[in-house]
């Protein structure tokens, strides 16, 4: 009997155990973004024409009862000590006009966002039509709509200068791509990537309940408004929740709320969401989502639909912004 050590000959095709697939996580649910998912329906659905009426009915009552309080209490001051009651007049009226000033405000957004959706409309209507001269007047429009912006000076004066070179609707609009909103293309992109990997990160990292949820409500509020902002759309706060209705009714509707290890694992490496604690694939698939809101809310916002310049793959937004928070060990 050989007290030695016992050398075993493996054939050359035997697999190493490093490719073995990774033991799964018995009774662990595939991730499938349900923080996005539940942020995603809850900004898309719209209330029943009740439930408009009740919380009119009550903005409407509180507002009158905060009315009638406050000029009870104004007057009721004023015969009290009238200095300190015109004081508190003062201070109510100008508590006023900041309101006016912020409705007047929101109107303006409303009116900045309508007229990007007619810019778009009639890039739309000219590139259908061929129509040379519609699309050299949406250009004009937007060296209008973009005058007094610094980011967008370089590129106004290359589109003026090559606004007679151009001979059909689409080298025109193809124009206004490349000059004047290719600048504001890589922001948005920007934006949205620093939002998925905020979401992202959130639902790996925090474990309370709702918390994803909350997180990826309010970063997707914020990216829609900084890519409206980003466009020329200045929405205010109605405005913004507008968009985001908008946005997330079309992401509802085409089914692109959900996503699954198909379109993750081929772009971050193979079963690296099966190598991840479910926390973390869970983040990757939120990440994922919020950055397919984001194209969809570039969409939305831009003033000229994605033509020459190829619409931002998801995946390449999700690899850029996701790859450097979620590492694999290999």
């Amino acid at each position: 009997m050989s007290k030695g050590p016992v050398l075993i000959e493996l054939d050359e095709d035997t697999p190493s155990p490093a490719e073995a697939p990774p033991v799964p996580e018995l009774g662990a649910p595939t991730p499938k973004g349900q923080a996005m998912q539940t942020a995603a329906v809850l900004a898309a659905r719209r209330p029943s024409r009740l439930a408009r009426w009740f919380w009119g009915l009550l903005g409407a009552v509180i507002g009158a009862a905060v009315s009638v309080a406050a000029w009870d209490f104004a007057t009721a001051m004023i015969d009290r000590q009238p200095i300190l009651g015109y004081a508190v007049t003062a201070l109510i009226a100008a508590l006023l006009l900041v309101m006016v000033l912020i409705s007047l405000k929101e109107v303006a957004a409303f009116g900045r966002l309508r007229r990007i959706d007619r810019l778009r409309l009639r890039a739309d209507e000219a590139l259908a039509n061929s129509d040379l001269k519609a699309a050299r007047a949406v250009a004009a429009d937007l060296l209008t709509f973009y005058a007094g912006r610094e980011d967008t000076r370089w590129g106004r004066d290359k589109l003026r200068d090559g606004m007679e070179d151009a001979f059909d609707a689409d080298a025109m609009l193809g124009e206004v791509e490349l000059d004047l909103l290719a600048p504001l293309d890589a922001a948005a992109r920007r934006e949205v990537e620093a939002a998925a990997r905020q979401v992202a990160t959130v639902t790996a990292v925090v474990p309370l309940a709702l918390a994803d949820v909350v997180a990826a409500l309010t970063s997707n509020l914020r990216m829609i408004r900084r890519i409206a902002e980003i466009y020329g759309g200045r929405s205010g706060t109605l405005g913004s929740w507008r968009l985001t209705k908008a946005v997330m009714a079309h992401i509802v509707a085409t089914g692109a709320v959900a996503v699954g290890d198909d379109m993750l694992e081929p772009l971050l490496g193979g079963s690296l969401l099966g190598k991840l604690s479910r926390r973390f694939g869970e983040g990757m698939v939120n990440g994922a989502l919020t950055a397919r809101v984001g194209v969809a809310a570039m969409d939305v916002c831009r003033p000229v639909p994605f033509g020459v310049k190829t619409r931002p793959s998801v995946r390449g937004i999700v690899q850029s912004a996701l790859t450097g928070v979620f590492k694999s060990d290999r």
